[in-house]
């Protein structure tokens, strides 16, 4: 049953499904694929020297060559105009590539047309599968690291994962062009296995069946594009083996088990397999030894560095660790009473809504601030233009030396701000310590490339990456859980989640909206004390509360808005007693 064409094709469609397991695991759905592997397919046939004369490997790595370099900049010619559509939009938008790639194939005159192009056989299942283990090799080393963190980070909340600082166009095109790189190898290698190449071989089918592979195998895991690979081409070759011939079986039962994935196990085949639930983190005693004898490497500006320009409450998160396995890039210090963030008659219109309403507000270093007021009062709508989220209609903001209205929010998070949101966004699939480790983007190095080659400071920085972040879920206690999957987790648990990512950047300002929902009372005082604590350390924090216990005991100073507008302002006895704020907000019988 398992000949050599078989285990040849068996290799060729977990190639091809690579190419779409690269975006998917950043959470884009591209069909433009069969577009780049059929433009790598007929320019590797036209441009690799015949294998009479240059001889067979000769040949082929020109081809390979030639097709990955085509899938990819055919994947950046694409990928520039089209990476700001999401979901079905991106879709359309690849697939009506791919179909013009194909009208233009069956109507030039140098591909052969709809007759298709005569290539030379030189591909053994031996080169497939090789090449199949390089392409596996790649995305293994790539998930445990900063950038394939980043792309999981992306799939599962674009959002947040620009709070943390990721640059999600950026990351989203290294994954697009990575798909068009992979799909070229593909294309190249198909040329030169079926001694004939017509436009036919990639079409829309073709491409759906690229798609299907890779989600019935499993879209998260790094060996799912082999087990679908693998599954859909053995279903022909279990057809004939049990005498069934019917051409119709195979897409009867494709299109069967990717709605059963869908609908009973969206992690595909590879779920059924243990393949960990990610990072692991480290007790103190594995960290003590992390790096122990690469301090002399550590200068100011490096992870562990010593330099003056240092951020005390980057410092403290790690206190218990040896300074030998400090892992983050410290920022630059904010003086004590430095003006960090100011806004300057902030409006914010939605229509004829009136969010904010020439709001002023300012935030020195060292400060608790707290930000209360009734529902839609725009509290969130206020700290959501601090972080760049959204811009103001009117007025001057100014975070950290730079203006957000101007700035992309992964360029506002690399300033220095990192925020919690009003309900719990977290990465939900992946695992706690992961969803800290993605925190802590901006002040960890990459190791992607180090570790394809498996160099030693690859693994001191990822464990040095580790310590970072099990300190910070340390510092919010709940280390303990650092395995689990954010998503199974309490609200409250969340809540403390996301302040520990929060934390892992190492930042100057704080943002925490209502960090005390789903918390009792117990656990509300705990934050409490975290909050005091960090701001002793020097980060300066705005804090969005409910709780207006928790604000009076902590804050220094309290904003109040209502109706968008600031009635009042000062410290909390100011605050509390201020005939507006009772009749607004605090009712007559507050204390």
């Amino acid at each position: 049953m398992f000949t050599d064409s078989t285990l040849l094709f068996v290799a060729l469609s977990g190639i091809f499904a690579f190419s779409f397991y690269a975006v998917l695991v950043a959470g884009q759905l591209s069909l433009g694929q069969a577009g780049f592997a059929a433009l790598a397919a007929y320019t590797s046939a036209v441009l690799a020297p015949d294998p009479a004369e240059a001889g067979d490997a000769v040949t082929l790595a020109v081809a390979l060559g030639t097709g990955v370099v085509v899938g990819a900049v055919a994947a950046v010619l694409l990928g520039l105009p089209t990476m700001r559509l999401r979901g079905v939009f991106l879709a359309i938008a690849t697939l009506g590539f791919a179909e013009a790639v194909r009208i233009l194939l069956v109507n030039a005159e140098w591909t052969g047309g709809a007759q298709g192009m005569s290539v030379p056989k030189i591909v053994t299942p031996g080169v497939a599968w090789v090449l199949l283990a390089v392409v596996a090799y790649l995305f293994w080393r790539q998930g445990p690291t900063r950038y394939g963190r980043a792309l999981a980070a992306i799939r599962e909340d674009e959002l947040a994962a620009r709070a943390t600082g990721i640059d999600v166009g950026a990351h989203r095109l290294a994954a697009f062009v990575t798909a068009g790189a992979v799909s070229g190898a593909y294309g190249a290698l198909l040329a030169f296995t079926m001694r004939f190449i017509d436009p036919g071989l990639f079409d829309f089918a073709s491409a759906i069946d690229g798609l299907v592979m890779a989600v019935v195998g499993g879209s998260t895991v790094w060996f799912g594009p082999v087990l679908g690979g693998a599954f859909l081409t053995l279903v022909p070759e279990l057809q004939r083996a049990v005498g069934l011939e019917a051409g119709w079986i195979r897409p009867f039962l494709a299109g069967l088990l990717l709605l059963a994935v869908i609908l009973f196990r969206p992690g595909g085949l590879a779920s059924f397999f243990p393949a960990g639930r990610g990072t692991r983190p480290l007790s103190r005693v594995q960290a003590s030894g992390a790096r122990g004898d690469t301090a002399a490497d550590d200068g100011p500006g490096a992870p562990g560095g010593s330099g003056a320009d240092t951020n005390p409450a980057g410092a403290n998160l790690a206190g218990t660790v040896q300074a030998s396995v400090q892992p983050h890039r410290r920022r630059a210090q904010v003086g004590a009473g430095d003006v960090v963030a100011r806004l300057a008659g902030v409006s914010k219109d939605y229509g004829g809504v009136h969010a904010l309403r020439g709001v002023d507000l300012e935030l020195r270093a060292g400060e608790i601030v707290g930000l209360i007021g009734p529902n839609g009062a725009g509290k969130t709508t206020c700290v959501n233009i601090l972080s760049g989220l959204v811009p103001p209609s009117g007025g001057a903001v100014e975070v950290l030396g730079i203006d957000p209205v101007r700035t992309p929010v992964h360029r506002v998070a690399a300033a220095g701000v990192a925020r919690t949101f009003q309900h719990a966004k977290l990465f939900g699939r992946l695992s706690v310590l992961d969803n800290v480790l993605a925190g802590a983007h901006l002040v960890t190095r990459g190791t992607f490339l180090r570790r394809l080659l498996w160099l030693p400071s690859a693994r001191w920085d990822e464990r040095a990456a580790v310590v970072h972040a099990t300190a910070c879920l340390e510092r919010v206690g709940i280390a303990d859980k650092a395995g689990l999957a954010a998503g199974e987790l309490s609200y409250g648990d969340q809540r403390r989640v996301e302040i520990a990512r929060a934390l892992a950047a190492d930042p100057a300002l704080l943002i925490l909206d209502e960090p005390a929902a789903g918390m009792n009372r117990v656990e509300a005082a705990a934050l409490g004390d975290l909050i005091t604590s960090l701001a002793s350390d020097g980060l300066t924090i705005l804090l969005i509360e409910h709780d207006v216990g928790l604000v009076m005991r902590t804050c220094d100073r309290i904003t109040v808005l209502d109706f968008g507008a600031v009635i009042a302002s000062g410290d909390p006895a100011h605050v509390r007693d201020h005939p507006d704020v009772v009749t607004a907000y605090l009712g007559t019988e507050a204390d």
